[in-house]
């Protein structure tokens, strides 16, 4: 029997408007989605369904609405009969979903973690110094090569381990933008990502020891449900580990690809589902590894397609 994991997308992934056919049809959506806006004390539907977009865009709102919508369509899921995962994993902003998911913590408490976490991060490195790049067409040793070589501008290191294709880097504006530079005169090909925060990298260590507080204090469970973690790439289900792995992760390289190959080659997973807004990992996990089943669930009529496969 082929292994199932379910996979919780980022940020990048949000738009106005995501879920809401979820709301709608299911007080179960709709419960986790006021179970939010309590937590965080604003409208955070009204942000979600109706934007606009800049506001939506937002660090400290995209964080939590991303992990909301996520969430509400994993509840419908459930309801509706659809099988518990063997294994759970997301993308930086992702494992949070990944995390209520396999029973660490509730809804109310994450949506809290990644307020926060969105806004120390968007606090922690001034406007226009921070920036980030996907570099395609390069292996991730040479991308590693060519951080190097750029550092001597600034900081700049691998941040996302996407596919075995694409990798991208996250630094000081001049150094990532040397090491850009670097990727196309290599053969590469280098596209400047539209965020201000230099996610994943050194420059997060500040908002990093901050966020630990935060961690310590938060109510996490031993999971029932493994969770892969970017930090590691392996999975986890003690508290404590998990919560050292989600400090480390604000600083540290999202090791993605290695994680859906552990997933396959150590777990025996066979079919990823990926649960949120739009379909990034999906296309990730088809760059990474061949004969798996690979689906995306953001609307209502993506569950039918489900449902005949399973």
């Amino acid at each position: 029997m082929r292994k199932i994991a379910y996979v919780f997308p980022g940020q990048g992934s949000q738009y106005v408007g995501m879920g809401y056919d979820f709301y709608r049809e299911f007080p179960t959506a709709r419960d986790v989605f006021h179970s939010a806006e309590k937590a965080l004390r604003y409208d955070l539907p009204s942000i979600v369904f109706k934007g606009p977009e800049e506001e939506l865009n937002k660090t400290i709102n995209t964080q939590p609405a991303i992990l909301t919508t996520s969430v509400a369509i994993y509840k419908v899921m459930v309801e509706l009969g659809f099988p518990k995962p063997d294994v759970v994993a997301g993308h930086s902003l992702g494992e949070y979903s990944a995390l209520v998911v396999a029973g660490g913590v509730e809804i109310f408490e994450a949506v809290r973690l990644a307020h926060l976490r969105g806004k120390l991060m968007q606090e922690g490195v001034p406007e226009g110094k921070g920036a980030m790049a996907a570099i395609l067409k390069l292996s991730p040793e040479k991308v590693e090569e060519i951080c190097r070589q750029a550092s001597d501008v600034g900081v700049v290191e691998p941040a996302n381990y996407n596919s075995p294709e694409q990798t991208v880097i996250s630094g000081e504006k001049q150094a990532v933008e040397r090491a850009m530079e670097i990727a196309k005169q290599m053969g590469g090909k280098a596209i400047p990502l539209k965020v201000s925060v230099p996610s994943h990298c050194s420059l997060m260590k500040g908002p990093a020891d901050a966020f630990r507080l935060k961690l310590a204090q938060t109510p996490i469970k031993n999971l029932s449900i493994p969770l892969v973690q970017n930090y590691t790439a392996r999975e986890h289900t003690m508290a404590h580990e998990v919560r050292e792995n989600l400090y480390r992760q604000l600083f540290s390289p999202v090791r993605w690809y290695q994680s859906v190959q552990y997933m396959v080659d150590k777990l025996g997973v066979g079919v990823f589902v990926e649960i949120g807004p739009k379909n990034v990992l999906s296309k990730l996990i088809q760059q990474t590894v061949s004969g798996v089943s690979v689906f995306n669930v953001e609307k209502l009529e993506d569950l039918e397609k489900l449902k005949k496969a399973l």
